[in-house]
């Protein structure tokens, strides 16, 4: 909000606010409404101290808070807003204050205008609150301000004495009671029934004859509401404003800004509103549409409640009935009564085959239908996740079904495929029909539901899976949850390193497993070291935290890998059922356990071992002798370790190509980093989750002026042939920087060299930096690459648009060269597409994202600002990036 540094000085000298006050006092002692004596107090109170904002609140005792009677804004609007508001009387300072203490709401309005100063003063006759002046300007309120503030206080508060003896205070004429209409409306009581009251209200205050409320969608048009009244014929979308039609006059107002209905007004035949009363409609409107939203907001999330509540009631039945077709036919008849659909089918696939498993209202070929949407699901539509048709007849994936559509009266389609981790096992599709697509909630809802009926499919596969091979092997109830035991730890081992190749995590996850799915209070992985000479722990889960401390001590600890029964363990030799004497001969950590097995405790070490080898040991201890490591625990754990080992060998197989393919990209980055007077230079490197060796190069070159060169580019592909190219890149530059120093020759030059030597249908894209930190300028091309980001020292970001075809497409090309200057403090950003290409779902990272992190974090160190470009793209991705990453800061230090 604008401010003049004189207008408070000028206004404090004004006779004419003086006189408007003296008349507020002329208008109290001849009787007038509370509200005009308030409201020219308050306009005279706004003259006398030049402040933006001034309102008077009065106490009502009753209700133990304060009302804004008076309001004067330089915005109409504002002052509406703020008419009828309350705040609590503890909310107002007993003596006058700064903003500091002034009402939240206050506070709040101040923030809102970007107001810093406010004076609030209250108005106490004896110990009796009667009411507030509070004033919000710009600038510091100074001495006469406030002076001209307390006199006004005292105008105000014999104003209110005035009228004290009065219960309440009368309305006078119609204006008056819309107004208070108005504020009884954004009270927002009852919002159940807000529509009838905003509609009944208009009518009985206005001697209109009818009222409609007009809906806003969100394509622009509008929809009829409810009506009360002669107004069945009222069916053309009114315009804003006053209008007639076939004799009888209609108010219309806008409800709420931006505006989501329309509240319209029609009088009877010769019946014309007073200008003044349609400037009050408007103040009405402006009103009624608080309730009014808070009742459409009520209805919305009372039919999300509905729904979330219908959608957790199928997840729970299936769960508890476990039953494959109780399961699918509970969710076709749930969905239809949740998205008021009559014709969907939940299919699954059996053996490569999708087949209906449970249907409603469908007839003919529409399996058929549902084979090509699943194709479409989990191909074209995959990053979306899900298929929505509104017209089949148009959707070109559909044609090769186009019969079957026909013959099965199919007409739209949602289809959403069931996916179990990373496998699709079926497709659940809602056939609506055409123009009457999903709403946005419905579609939602159908997604939530989706992922947790695949789940209970799974589930009910699973345990009618479990059941049919207990009935068939007429297993005893021990076999049986050892059976279910080995199925979960295999998948919980699965998904473990599925999740995560890392070898850290794949034995946390082991432990975990074994302690959870044996049912045992601990349980610790030890692997041979180097020279096979101790056991060493590596992983260690326990099932309650209590027992992690004194557990981690006994437990934790290297084991001699020499003695006989754990040498006889790793040739191949059974599991070690501990006991006291047998502990005492292993010693080591074991050892330790001595005492508790004296008391009860049970313990054992069975073998993680592949076909090929045994790879490390599991101690399992159960404390209680109620649950004791017996022989079904220990069998069931040699169960497991099979699949264990299997995910153990491969994430150290994993571990190991992944310090392959590191040890190569760093063969082919620079070793040392240029010492530059007057540049602080930094980079990060970050390689993709993949194992294959990405494209991305940089390198950098200290001529002999003292000018640095820097390149960084991105080779297609990936492996071995993309490690190639980056080594032929790094050659080229380091070969051509010499004769070619200037950014566009150098690129030109290196063009020529890459065409000749770079596979047909591969190119490298490339930016050239050179830059003289002396001075600051820096000469920049690009070949195809994204372009390098500019910081200036107080944090604005601007790109450096350098244009040119990448490396290896044509030769004979020319680049264009833009030099800009570095000023002291300021950066020069350079990065790889993985960064801003960085994908959360359908959401790239991209440049905005990347700008507002360069402004944040432009004060610091250039490599602290590389690494909080990666770490930022990372938490984007949710941890893991698919790309490689490489980002080059050159900061030019003061």
């Amino acid at each position: 909000m604008a401010v003049q540094p004189d207008r408070r000085e000028r206004a404090a000298l004004d006779p004419r606010a003086l006189d408007a006050l003296a008349d507020a006092g002329r208008a109290a002692a001849r009787g007038g409404r509370l509200t005009e004596v308030l409201q020219g107090a308050v306009e005279a109170a706004a003259a006398l101290t030049g402040a933006e904002v001034a309102l008077v609140r009065v106490a009502d005792a009753e209700r133990g808070d304060l009302e804004v009677r008076a309001v004067a804004a330089s915005s109409p609007a504002l002052a509406v807003q703020l008419e009828g508001t309350r705040v609590p009387l503890g909310e107002l300072p007993r003596d006058e204050s700064g903003l500091e203490d002034a009402p939240r709401a206050l506070a709040e309005l101040a923030n809102e205008l970007g107001i810093e100063a406010a004076f609030v003063l209250p108005v106490i006759v004896g110990d009796e609150v009667l009411g507030s002046l509070e004033l919000l300007h710009g600038v510091a309120f100074d001495d006469g301000a406030v002076a001209a503030a307390r006199f006004a206080v005292a105008q105000i508060a014999l104003a209110i004495r005035a009228y004290a003896g009065s219960t309440k205070q009368q309305l006078d004429g119609r204006d008056e009671v819309l107004r208070a209409a108005g504020e009884a409306l954004a009270a927002g009581a009852d919002a159940g029934h807000a529509e009838s009251r905003v509609l009944r209200l208009g009518l009985e205050l206005t001697g209109a004859e009818g009222a409609v409320l007009w809906w806003l969608k969100g394509d622009g048009e509008a929809e009829r509401g409810p009506a009360v009244g002669r107004a069945d014929d009222l069916l053309e979308v009114p315009q804003t404003g006053v209008a007639e039609t076939e004799g009888r006059v209609s108010v219309t107002n806008s409800l709420g800004e931006p505006a989501f209905g329309l509240f319209q007004l029609v009088f009877p035949p010769g019946v014309t509103p007073a200008s003044h009363l349609v400037g009050l409609l408007g103040e009405f409107a402006v009103r009624a549409a608080q309730p009014l939203r808070a009742a459409e907001r009520a209805r919305v999330l009372g039919s999300e409640l509905e729904q979330t509540r219908a959608l957790l009631a199928v997840v729970a039945q299936a769960n508890r009935e476990l039953s494959l077709s109780h399961t699918l036919h509970t969710a076709v008849d749930r969905v239809s009564e949740l998205v008021g659909a009559t014709r969907l089918a939940v299919y699954l696939l059996e053996d490569g085959k999708l087949a209906a498993a449970a249907e409603r209202g469908l007839a003919g070929p529409h399996v058929r239908v549902a084979e090509e949407l699943l194709t479409l699901a989990t191909g074209r539509f995959r990053a979306r996740g899900f298929v929505s048709v509104d017209d089949v007849s148009i959707e070109r994936g559909l044609a090769p079904v186009a019969d079957a559509l026909a013959e099965a009266g199919i007409e739209a389609a949602v289809a959403l495929p069931l996916v179990v981790g990373h496998d699709t096992i079926g497709l659940l599709a809602v056939y609506p029909d055409r123009g009457r697509p999903l709403t946005t909630n419905e579609s939602e809802l159908l997604g939530a539901l989706a992922g947790q009926l695949a789940v209970s499919v799974q589930n009910a596969r699973l345990h009618e899976r479990a059941t049919r091979l207990g009935a068939e092997l007429e297993a005893a109830l021990g076999a049986e949850r050892a059976s279910a035991r080995q199925l979960g730890a295999q998948y919980e081992i699965s998904k473990a390193f599925s999740e995560s190749l890392r070898l850290d995590v794949t034995l946390d996850a082991v432990a975990r497993t074994m302690v959870e799915l044996l049912d045992v209070d601990a349980a610790v992985l030890r692997m041979p070291d180097a020279r096979r000479e101790q056991l060493l722990p590596l992983a260690l889960h326990v099932a309650e935290d209590r027992l992690l401390a004194p557990v981690r001590s006994i437990l934790f600890r290297p084991q001699p890998l020499g003695v006989d029964a754990i040498r006889r363990l790793f040739q191949g030799g059974g599991p070690i059922v501990l006991d006291a004497e047998t502990a005492q001969a292993l010693g080591g950590s074991h050892a330790l356990l001595v005492p508790f097995l004296e008391k009860g405790s049970t313990a054992a070490i069975v073998p993680i071992a592949t076909p090929a080898e045994v790879l490390g040991s599991l101690t399992l201890l159960s404390f209680g002798p109620d649950r004791p490591v017996d022989r079904e625990t220990i069998e069931s754990a040699l169960s497991i370790s099979g699949q264990a080992a299997l995910a153990i060998d491969n994430a150290r197989l994993y571990q190991q190509q992944k310090d392959f393919a590191d040890s190569m990209r760093r063969s082919l980055l620079p070793q040392v980093r240029p010492d530059v007077l007057g540049l602080d230079i930094g980079e990060v490197y970050a390689a993709s989750a993949h194992l294959e060796i990405g494209g991305d190069l940089y390198d950098y070159f200290a001529l002999e002026d003292g000018r640095l060169a820097v390149v960084l580019g991105d080779v297609t592909g990936h492996g071995v042939d993309a490690a190639a190219d980056m080594a032929m890149a790094k050659f080229v530059f380091r070969s051509l920087v010499r004769e070619h120093p200037l950014p566009a020759d150098f690129l030109a030059s290196a063009n020529d060299v890459v065409v000749g030597e770079i596979a047909v249908g591969k190119f490298i894209t490339m930016l050239y930096l050179l830059i003289e930190p002396g001075r600051g300028e820096v000469a920049v091309a690009s070949a195809g690459h994204p372009p390098p980001r500019l910081v200036g020292a107080d944090g604005t970001v601007t790109g450096v648009e350098a244009r040119g075809l990448a490396l290896g497409v044509d030769e004979g090309m020319t680049y264009d060269e833009v030099r800009v200057e570095l000023e002291p403090g300021g950066s020069v950003v350079l990065y790889t597409d993985g960064v801003i290409e960085a994908r959360r779902g359908d959401e790239l990272y991209g440049v905005a994202r990347l700008d507002a992190l360069l402004s944040r974090r432009h004060a610091i160190r250039a490599e602290d600002i590389a690494a909080s470009v990666i770490q930022s793209a990372r938490n984007f991705t949710g941890g893991e990036l698919f790309d490689d990453c490489a980002v080059v800061v050159l900061k030019r230090t003061p």
